[in-house]
């Protein structure tokens, strides 16, 4: 029995989670979400947890008088989600919230001892440094949850003790606009971007899958996650989604990881590490896959992959920067201010800016609040 909180319960990780979670027969002690009160009052009428968060305090209102009648304790605001990852009762944290608003909740976990199956990449994309030092002075797991990274996890599981580890290859779906010229996606619209031909996501997700940055970030992500520095890790893209990724080691040999396209495999493997439950999802049947095919990227059509590599390198701040650039864009696509090709302009925007060098987290707060501001007010020049 594992006690559970989960934080962004009600988007297409935290909801996935649950079924897991039930299936496994866990107990969710903690929920959290951004403002969706009408789902989060349907789980907590489901799960009973002692303790909910709503990061939006004027939805957390009235969710307190949707849940009246239950015994529960709603917490709202940056403080509600810190203190909800910091519950005594909880072995594990699942993070995963979208955005920026994941980094001071992974941080509050892992301070409380509590493992944590990371879901939101801002979490290492921006504080990398800061977060895998709490986790190395606390003892704790930090487990990852997104299909790339828990597939090199599981392929890291017979790793020798000296690793021997030659490179990590991340696997990309190519996303909707695979094979169209940077000409072409010029014009491209918002429903088209959201039209992923493999996984069911949410907006922002979907969207950097569509500029290819979300294998950007993937890649930052995993450089802190497995030690590797940018240029040991290679994207490819393999538009079937089958191999999730792989990792080659110094003989030349490759394991892959195969399975269905269903994020449910990597939560659960996460909330169950290091046992293996049976999962409720598609048996891969290879021979039902007569052809898988892979392909170099095209870092003329889609930059993002390289400013994230770029980032990555020159250190420091820059992730944050980009990161932060990057949803103040896809934010601005989605309510069409801009369109879609800006998104990676306003992006490499950030990595021309001079930052200091980081000197606590706070730094990454500043950072990010200040890139935000930039490029809200290029993204005005641009109207």
């Amino acid at each position: 029995m594992k006690n559970l909180v989960i934080l962004g319960s009600t988007g297409s990780i935290g909801t996935q989670a649950l079924e897991v979670a039930l299936q496994a027969g866990y107990r969710v002690v903690g929920l959290a979400a951004a403002r969706n009160v009408t789902l989060l009052e349907a789980q907590i009428r489901q799960f009973i947890p002692a303790v909910v968060a709503v990061y939006d305090e004027a939805a957390a209102d009235d969710l307190r008088v949707r849940v009246a009648d239950l015994p529960v304790r709603v917490l709202a605001g940056m403080d509600g989600l810190c203190e909800l990852a910091s519950l005594p009762e909880a072995d594990m944290v699942l993070n995963s919230v979208v955005g920026m608003v994941g980094l001071r909740p992974t941080l509050a976990a892992v301070a409380a001892g509590k493992d944590v199956a990371l879901a939101n990449k801002e979490t290492l994309v921006a504080g990398g440094v800061f977060v895998m030092d709490a986790v190395s002075r606390a003892g704790v797991k930090l487990l990852p949850v997104d299909s790339e990274h828990s597939a090199i996890f599981q392929c890291l599981q017979g790793c020798p003790p000296q690793r021997r580890i030659n490179r990590l290859i991340l696997t990309a779906s190519g996303g909707p606009f695979f094979g169209r010229s940077r000409e072409e996606l010029e014009h491209v619209t918002l429903a088209d971007a959201l039209k992923h031909p493999n996984w069911s996501m949410g907006q922002k997700i979907t969207i950097d899958s569509a500029t290819m940055m979300n294998k950007g970030l993937e890649l930052i992500e995993a450089s802190w996650l497995f030690s590797m520095p940018p240029e040991k890790i290679d994207i490819v893209v393999h538009r079937e989604s089958i191999i999730h990724s792989l990792v080659e080691y110094d003989d030349n040999a490759v394991l892959a990881q195969l399975g269905a396209p269903d994020m449910r495999v990597p939560i659960q493997y996460a909330l169950t590490y290091p046992d293996r439950l049976p999962c409720p999802v598609k048996q891969l049947r290879l021979e039902d896959w007569q052809n898988l095919t892979f392909y170099r990227p095209d870092d003329e059509a889609f930059p993002a992959m390289n400013l994230a590599r770029r980032a990555l390198t020159q250190g420091g701040l820059y992730p944050a920067a980009l990161n932060a650039a990057n949803e103040v864009a896809v934010g601005a696509f989605i309510a069409g201010e801009i369109g879609f090709t800006a998104i990676t302009r306003l992006a490499a925007e950030a990595l021309e800016l001079p930052l200091p060098a980081p000197t606590s987290v706070e730094d990454v707060f500043t950072v990010d609040a200040a890139v935000r501001q930039q490029t809200r007010e290029a993204i005005t020049k641009l109207k």
